[in-house]
């Protein structure tokens, strides 16, 4: 009952970034612990973006294109790119940003090929003058 319960947070945490966690309740036979851990990402990379001109629909638009060419990269397991919520501002919340990346990969090794890719390269060059600040987390994954 346990495992079932961390199995359901995590579809909750990670279904709506596509990645495909389970088979169970389809009707298709339930993966084991072990099949279910190789289909889940093993690192996180979250990007925040400021822009040099807050602000403008203009500049965001311009980032927001440019981070949607970094799909084409083959080592990126899913890329979600967003603009900060509408919800209730708290001290905990850091609304600062302008653009923001989510990215899941399979391992260090995958992240760092990103890194030297050229569509990234080709990124870098094109949008690092849209940008005043950029602020990175990279997490990995712990299992149980």
């Amino acid at each position: 009952m346990e495992a079932s319960r961390r199995e359901l947070a995590a579809m909750i945490a990670l279904g709506s970034t596509g990645i495909a966690l389970s088979t169970a309740g389809s009707g298709a036979a339930a993966e084991s612990g072990a099949e279910a851990a190789t289909t889940r990402p093993k690192l996180v990379h979250h990007v925040f973006f400021w822009l040099k001109r807050p602000g403008s629909q203009e500049d965001r638009d311009r980032l927001i294109a440019g981070l949607r060419t970094l799909r084409g990269i083959p080592v990126i397991r899913n890329l979600e790119i967003g603009i900060p919520a509408s919800t209730e501002a708290r001290d905990v919340v850091d609304a600062s940003y302008d653009v923001s990346e989510l990215m899941f990969f399979d391992s260090v090794e995958d992240q760092k090929s990103y890194q030297d890719h050229p569509i990234h390269q080709a990124f870098v060059k094109a949008c690092e003058p849209l940008w005043a600040k950029v602020v990175v987390y990279d997490m990995a994954v712990v299992r149980e």
